[in-house]
C-alpha cells in the first residue's frame, strides 16, 4: 500500500502539483517568519489584520477565563455557551437579518447547510468557479446538479428553465459567491436575483471574501446593492476578514431553526471554542464602528497603491468607485513557471504561493496576491518592483 502512495506521489511531483505545508513561526501579520526567514506575507486571507489585534486577543483570554478552552459537547448537548449566543445575535444585526447560526468553520457551513435545504427532488445550480465546499455541499445533497459557465447568466436562465420545465415541483437553489476566492471578481448580483426571482428560485450567496472588505462596515456585496432581503441564505466566514476561525448563515429565523435540527455538520460537531466566539464578536464590534469603516478604507488604499504600482496585475480596479477585491492575480499558466515564480520571490524575502491544479485548473497555474490594512506603502511598493524584476523570466520559462 506505502508504495502505491509513493506512485502516486511521485505522479504529482511530475506534475508540478506536489505541495507541502509551511511551518510559520510567528503570529500571522504582514511579515511572518518560515525556517528562519523573515517574509513580507502576502499571501493571507487577513483583510483587515485582526487576526493577531490586541482587541480580539484581549476578547478570547477574557473568555478562556471565564468559560474556559473547550466547549465540551455539541451545541444541541451542552455546547451552547454564551458567547456563542452573544456572537449569533451580534451577527444577525450586522447583517441585517433575523438570526444567525455560526459553524466550526465555513466548510462546514457549506456541507451542512445546501443538504439541509435541498434533497433528490430538488435542483442546485452553481457558478464553475464556486468554492470546493459549495460543490461538496451540493454534491452530498442528492439533488441535481447543473453548473453555469462563470458568471454567464445565460446559461443560468438555461438550467433555470430546464429545472421549471422538469421538475416543476422542486425546489431550486442557486448557488454563488459575491467575491470568488481565486479570480477576485464579484458576481453580478443584481442581475443574477432578477433571475433568482423570476423562477422562484432560491439564493444562497457566499460572502467570505467580501465581508469586512465590501460595503459600508464590511457587510458585504448584497448590503452594499441594498439586496440583503433579496438573499435567502447569507454565508460567509469568521476566518479571513475576521480574523478568527469558523464560518455562519444568517437568514431567517424558520431558516436558522431549520438548520439547527437539519445540518449535519452543526449538529454532530463539537461546539467551537467560546474564546473564537468572544474574538469573532470583538471582530464584529470593531467593524460596526468607525475605527473599523477607517480600517477598511485603509484596505482600500492599499489594494489601489498595488494596482497604481503594478497595473498588470487583475483583475482592474473600475474607478471612481471599487471594483474587486483584496484578491490579485498574477496569471502564469504553467504550474512549474508559477512554482519557480513563487520561490524566486521568496528569495526576495515575499511570501506570495503559487496556485495550482485542483484549486485552479490544469494550465491555470498563478499566484494570488492578498493586500491587508496591515501592509505599508514600503511593502506593496516593494512587491511591485520586485514582480516588475522577476515576471519576465517566468513569462519566459512558462
Amino acid at each position: 500500500m506505502s508504495d502505491h502512495f509513493q506512485e502516486q506521489l511521485q505522479a504529482l511531483r511530475a506534475q508540478s502539483l506536489h505541495r507541502k505545508l509551511r511551518e510559520i513561526g510567528t503570529a500571522q501579520g504582514p511579515e511572518v517568519q518560515i525556517v528562519g526567514q523573515q517574509l513580507a506575507n502576502f499571501s493571507s486571507n487577513d483583510y483587515l489584520g485582526l487576526a493577531n489585534d490586541p482587541m480580539l486577543r484581549e476578547a478570547a483570554a477574557a473568555a478562556i477565563a471565564e468559560f474556559g478552552v473547550g466547549a465540551g459537547a455539541s451545541r444541541l448537548v451542552s455546547g451552547t455557551q454564551s458567547p456563542h449566543v452573544r456572537l449569533e445575535a451580534a451577527l444577525a444585526k450586522w447583517k441585517g437579518t433575523q438570526a444567525a447560526l455560526t459553524f466550526s468553520s465555513g466548510y462546514a457551513a457549506a456541507v451542512g447547510t445546501i443538504p439541509a435545504l435541498v434533497g433528490k427532488e430538488d435542483v442546485v445550480i452553481l457558478d464553475k468557479l464556486c468554492h470546493a465546499s459549495l460543490i461538496d455541499g451540493a454534491k452530498l445533497s442528492g439533488a441535481a446538479l447543473r453548473v453555469f459557465p462563470h458568471n454567464h447568466f445565460g446559461k443560468l436562465e438555461s438550467h433555470l428553465e430546464w429545472a421549471r420545465r422538469e421538475r416543476p415541483d422542486a425546489r431550486v437553489l442557486i448557488v454563488t459567491e459575491s467575491v470568488f476566492s481565486m479570480d477576485g471578481d464579484r458576481a453580478p448580483l443584481r442581475a443574477l436575483v432578477g433571475l433568482k426571482r423570476r423562477f422562484s428560485a432560491l439564493l444562497l450567496l457566499d460572502e467570505a471574501h467580501a465581508v469586512g472588505v465590501i460595503g459600508a462596515n464590511g457587510r458585504g456585496l448584497a448590503a452594499e446593492e441594498n439586496l440583503t432581503r433579496a438573499v435567502d441564505v447569507h454565508m460567509g466566514t469568521l476566518s479571513k476578514a475576521l480574523g478568527v476561525s469558523g464560518g455562519y448563515i444568517c437568514g431567517s429565523h424558520s431558516l436558522i431553526e431549520w438548520l439547527v435540527n437539519r445540518a449535519r455538520s452543526f449538529i454532530f460537531s463539537t461546539a467551537p471554542p467560546p474564546a473564537f466566539a468572544a474574538a469573532a464578536m470583538a471582530a464584529v464590534e470593531f467593524l460596526r464602528s468607525e475605527a473599523g469603516e477607517q480600517r477598511r478604507l485603509l484596505l482600500w488604499d492599499r489594494i489601489e497603491l498595488l494596482r497604481e504600482a503594478y497595473p498588470e496585475i487583475s483583475p482592474p480596479i473600475v474607478m471612481p468607485l471599487p471594483n474587486g477585491s483584496a484578491i490579485h492575480l498574477l496569471q502564469v499558466g504553467d504550474e512549474q513557471a508559477s512554482v519557480d515564480l513563487s520561490r524566486s520571490l521568496q528569495v526576495e524575502g515575499f511570501l506570495v504561493p503559487a496556485i495550482r491544479y485542483p484549486t485552479v485548473a490544469k494550465g491555470a497555474a498563478r499566484l494570488r496576491i492578498t493586500v491587508t490594512a496591515a501592509h505599508t506603502e514600503a511593502q506593496i511598493r516593494q512587491l511591485a518592483e520586485a514582480l516588475q524584476r522577476l515576471r519576465p523570466a517566468a513569462a519566459v520559462a512558462a
